[in-house]
């Protein structure tokens, strides 16, 4: 069910289409009570950042960063490498040298230190004299650092030098996630991405705390990455996509380039390869994973649910085997996900056969199951995660079998397809994207509570949210900015901010906020008349 509408290929009308819309966005548009432009010279509110923060005390003079602010490390080399980052940020537009050092009094402070913040929390402390993060980890740096990215002038984000000034409003923020999976896929398999592409994906990303980045790795229409065990794999299952394009993969060092520059953003990669359906780019490279060993040619359609393993062959659980271990030796995060939806040319028996055998192999090296919610109709290994796609139309029977094997120890991703899938229109009018989940315009994406989503499955099941963006209709960094931007960041927000923050009304308010940095960054966002957007900056 999860991708089974007709493709809407972008054509060259439809890219006509899109620059125009893009062009009014960036333009004349505004929605009706728009947002007046905010005063430059006035600092950000401590409460206007997203996701919104645990605890905000605002008061005090504002602290001014200026040619003589330095920018001082107490802690290891992982945290010095979060103050290089935040120079990195800072110094094209303000001019400024920022040098990041170990000493010094005043300026910008990151610190290690015990204290209640989690592996990922944080406090900001703003004042006349500096602005100080201090944090348990590194991660919680870094986090400490994108909040103050946005609590300085969008123009900031610019890559040359602007007039300030450089305002940091004063007061106290102490924050930290409430759920550990804050997460976004994106699907490299039905269209290819570049190394740089998925880069920029991580950076705009890692804005808004996310911390998990999803590749999905192959599928009916590619398989993306290199396998030296199953050379074919990737040169020719490869070398297609949705549409019939060239497609592409990353090698091993490519692939290595995007998990280490994922960990520089305290992003931790989760590879996906989908089996036993979806695997068709597989079955078309090696003839013997065939049940009648007779390969299929490379598809580049987007129908879902015919292809599958071959169950009751040795051979496929070497491939497997294989894959795994190759794969899992490039990713040194704890997570593998096998897939497992739309396995609909695999019998129930097979299934959950083919399971069995597969679940202990993510084991034997040293990772974690994920698999999408099909494999709670299985048996989930113990510590296994399911990840939710379902709709609200989902029927009870099969939310059920989710909520049980939640019950019984299974942890859960919520992912509805009618509220955070990023491929999904906007609307009717919506040049890119499908339509099949229903449309999902931004309050709707922002408006439910993961902790209170799923029927019967208890909230200390559920480890977090993630946004999938899936590709067959989406081919390049402008689709995927007009498809994340604005929804992106209110599902960010449901992972990581209270319960008790989430209200519409006030974060429409600082999501209209965000404009002018995603403008001063290049991205090309969706102007949802349901967000009193500001007038577009020149």
């Amino acid at each position: 069910m999860r991708r089974h509408a007709r493709h809407h290929r972008t054509t060259p009308r439809m890219a006509r289409l899109l620059g125009t819309l893009l062009l009014v966005a960036a333009g004349t548009f505004t929605a009706t009570g728009a947002a007046a432009a905010p005063d430059a010279a006035a600092p950000v509110p401590l409460d206007r950042v997203i996701p919104a923060p645990a605890s905000v005390d605002p008061g005090g003079s504002p602290y001014r960063i200026t040619r003589g602010t330095h920018i001082r490390v107490d802690g290891p080399r992982e945290a010095r490498r979060v103050g290089e980052y935040l120079a990195g940020v800072l110094r094209p537009s303000t001019g400024y040298r920022l040098p990041v050092t170990s000493r010094g009094e005043g300026g910008i402070r990151l610190r290690l230190a015990d204290g209640p913040y989690g592996s990922e929390g944080y406090r900001l402390d703003s004042r006349r004299s500096g602005v100080t993060i201090t944090a348990r980890e590194p991660a919680g740096l870094f986090h400490g650092v994108q909040t103050l990215r946005q609590l300085l002038p969008a123009a900031v984000e610019k890559d040359s030098a602007q007039p300030g000034p450089w305002l940091v409003a004063g007061g106290t923020i102490e924050d930290t996630p409430r759920y550990a999976w804050r997460g976004a896929m994106l699907d490299v398999a039905r269209h290819f991405f570049t190394v740089d592409e998925v880069k920029r994906y991580i950076d705009q990303i890692a804005l808004y705390k996310i911390n998990k980045l999803h590749l999905h790795l192959s599928d009916d229409q590619g398989w993306r990455i290199a396998v030296d065990s199953w050379p074919r794999l990737a040169p020719y299952g490869g070398s297609t996509e949705v549409g019939g394009g060239p497609g592409g993969y990353y090698t091993k060092e490519q692939y290595k380039e995007i998990v280490r520059y994922a960990g520089s953003r305290h992003l931790e990669v989760v590879p996906e390869i989908d089996m036993p359906g979806h695997t068709n780019a597989a079955l078309a490279s090696y003839a013997e994973l065939n049940c009648d060993g007779v390969a299929p040619p490379l598809y580049t359609g987007i129908k879902v649910g015919f292809s599958s393993l071959c169950v009751g062959k040795d051979i496929t659980y070497d491939f497997i085997d294989d894959v795994v271990r190759e794969v899992a030796a490039l990713t040194p995060g704890r997570y593998f996900h096998i897939g497992g939806d739309e396995a609909h040319s695999t019998s129930h028996a097979d299934y959950v056969a083919f399971m069995d055998r597969v679940q202990p192999v993510v084991a034997k090296y040293g990772k974690t199951v994920i698999g999408w919610h099909q494999l709670t109709g299985a048996t989930p290994a113990e510590g296994a995660l399911a990840q939710y796609w379902g709709l609200d139309r989902t029927s009870a029977a099969e939310k059920a079998q989710v909520a049980k094997a939640a019950q019984n120890g299974t942890g859960l991703i919520l992912s509805p397809a009618d509220r955070s899938y990023l491929d999904m229109k906007y609307t009717k009018d919506t040049p890119l994207g499908l339509s099949w989940a229903g449309y999902v315009e931004v309050r709707r994406s922002y408006d439910w509570d993961p902790g209170a989503y799923l029927p019967g499955a208890p909230a200390s099941a559920i480890r977090g949210v993630e946004a999938p963006l899936w590709s067959e209709a989406i081919e390049n960094s402008a689709h995927i900015d007009h498809m994340a931007f604005p929804r992106l960041p209110g599902i960010a927000e449901l992972g990581w901010s209270p319960a008790s923050t989430h209200d519409w009304d006030a974060y429409k308010e600082r999501l209209a906020a965000q404009a002018p940095r995603w403008e001063a960054l290049g991205i090309g966002f969706y102007r949802s008349p349901q967000v009193p957007w500001p007038a577009a900056q020149e």
